[in-house]
């Protein structure tokens, strides 16, 4: 009876054993399966935070640059004593500071090759040139590579494309009409370096159509080809809207200065404009102009021997005997300071106007200048409004220098150019561009007779002033019809001084230019 009852008793207890194993494994599971439940939970919540987190992240840093500005300006600073001075500061950066960038969507097109061109010439010669080269790669439908420009001119200025405009904004802006890129794919680079390629001048003054007929053959047939000389070659008139547009939209947006110089410009202006309005005059009596032109006015005999020997050591000029009185007669000279100071005295001018001079170094130096800054005291250059370590990465960069002349142009409440050369003719187009903004532009051939007949004391001052004003009255850059004449194109008006297809309307009939 005993046996039994122990294995009786032995059965229940490992009965009961085994329920209480059963029943601790069952909490222990229940027990990992919470902790799993809840370390999943856990996970999906770092993750769903994560994901927040980086989505911010990225909005706030694209919104970064429109808002942040924004917002920093109302916090207190716990880094600066100068708080309005900072603020001040915010707040001029703020005004210059360019909207959100929206790229214009990539035009689709079968390439039909590369186009290379090397620019010839000055600033703004190159520029004219660099709009001309872009609209003709449109209608061809052809690659353009970034234009190279002149390094081998007087100037020898050693600057890249990108020295000078913002090579990226360049290409972006122009996605929609025309692929451009900054060199050419690798393995025609390699051909080009080997001298595989088809280099040429264009025609002057050409028609769209000898691109078309004359110069697509020869891309599709080279795949690469190279034009070496890009000074005028399209014609100013008589070329589809489209292409003229086009012509204006690298002019006046896609050729954008880089920061540094957009920014040094915007300097000047600012303590300019600090003192009130101001004139710029773009005093063209510099050595290379005289001995390109062959214009001595008021030059001793040593500086006309020096300016002759300068002109027969450049092969490229082509003219060498020159008659200075009858060119400056015919009104082909730049007007010397002393004339202009003549002439802007009898325009009225205002004696305690800032004028901005707009040049390189006047030939004959403080000697020659000394007439124009007695009539006109508050004359001041870029190198007076700025220090030296300001210009420091401009000295031997004119072409950086005169896109810093450039800049305070078209922001002057003047602009009178002393003789009509790239620069000026490429500044009155612009500020036709940006308003009809007034531009005198001086009728030098009258200018000299009048001045003549001043001097030999045949008209009074009254005389004389009265003349200058009545012939300078339709003169001010106000709207006029561009003159056309189809078989003298170089005597006709520049397109880039007057492109009307750009301009606003007017209700009122244009005049034609004379």
């Amino acid at each position: 009876m005993c046996r039994p009852e122990r294995s009786e008793k032995k059965g229940v207890v490992i009965g009961m054993g085994l329920k209480a194993l059963s029943a601790s494994r069952v909490e222990k599971l229940k027990s990992s399966m919470v902790t799993s439940r809840s370390r999943m939970k856990l996970w999906m919540i770092r993750a769903t935070t994560s994901v927040l987190l980086w989505t911010c992240i990225v909005q706030l840093t694209a919104l970064g640059d429109m808002w942040g500005p924004r917002v920093l300006k109302g916090w207190p600073s716990c880094f600066t004593q100068d708080s309005s001075a900072a603020a001040a500061a915010l707040d001029d950066k703020l005004a210059w500071s360019a909207p959100p960038r929206v790229l214009p969507p990539k035009r689709v097109y079968k390439n039909n090759g590369y186009l290379m061109v090397s620019c010839n010439g000055g600033l703004n010669q190159m520029r004219a040139a660099i709009c001309d080269m872009v609209a003709i790669a449109r209608y061809l439908n052809v690659t353009l590579i970034v234009p190279e420009l002149d390094k081998t001119s007087f100037w020898a200025d050693p600057s890249e494309f990108e020295d000078i405009f913002d090579v990226d904004h360049f290409i972006t802006s122009l996605r929609d009409e025309v692929r451009v890129l900054k060199e050419l794919p690798p393995r025609l680079k390699k051909r080009v370096e080997q001298g595989v390629f088809y280099s040429m001048p264009p025609i002057s003054w050409s028609d769209i159509s000898y691109y078309r007929n004359q110069i697509l053959p020869l891309i599709q047939k080279y795949k690469v080809v190279h034009l070496n000389r890009t000074d005028a070659r399209l014609a100013n008139n008589g070329q589809p809207l489209e292409i003229q547009k086009l012509r204006c939209r690298v002019n006046f947006s896609a050729l954008r200065f880089t920061s540094q110089i957009e920014e040094l410009g915007r300097r000047v202006i600012r303590l300019l404009r600090q003192n009130g309005p101001f004139l710029v005059l773009h005093l063209r009596y510099e050595m290379d102009m005289l001995a390109f032109s062959g214009c001595t006015q008021g030059c001793n005999e040593d500086e006309v021997e020096e300016l002759t020997r300068m002109r027969y050591a450049y092969p490229w000029w082509k003219e060498k005997i020159i008659n200075s009185d009858l060119k400056r007669k015919d009104g082909l000279c730049p007007l010397t300071p002393e004339e202009t100071a003549l002439t802007l005295r009898a325009l009225d001018i205002d004696r305690n106007i800032q004028i901005y001079i707009a040049a390189g170094e006047i030939y004959g130096g403080e000697r020659r200048m000394a007439t124009l800054a007695a009539a006109y005291p508050k004359l001041v250059r870029k190198e007076t409004l700025l220090e030296s370590s300001d210009l420091r990465f401009f000295q031997n960069h004119s072409s950086q220098m005169a896109a810093l002349d450039y800049l305070v142009s078209l922001e002057s409440d003047i602009f009178v150019p002393t003789y009509d050369g790239n620069m000026a003719k490429v500044v009155e187009g612009h500020r036709r561009f940006l308003g009809f903004k007034k531009t005198i532009l001086l009728d030098r051939r009258l200018l000299v007779d009048l001045i003549d007949q001043y001097t030999k004391g045949s008209l009074s001052w009254d005389e004389f002033s009265s003349a200058v004003k009545e012939s300078h009255g339709d003169r001010m850059g106000n709207p006029i019809k561009r003159l056309v004449i189809p078989d003298r194109p170089k005597e006709e008006d520049y397109f880039y001084a007057n492109p009307q297809e750009c301009l606003q309307p007017l209700n009122e009939p244009l005049s034609s230019s004379s």
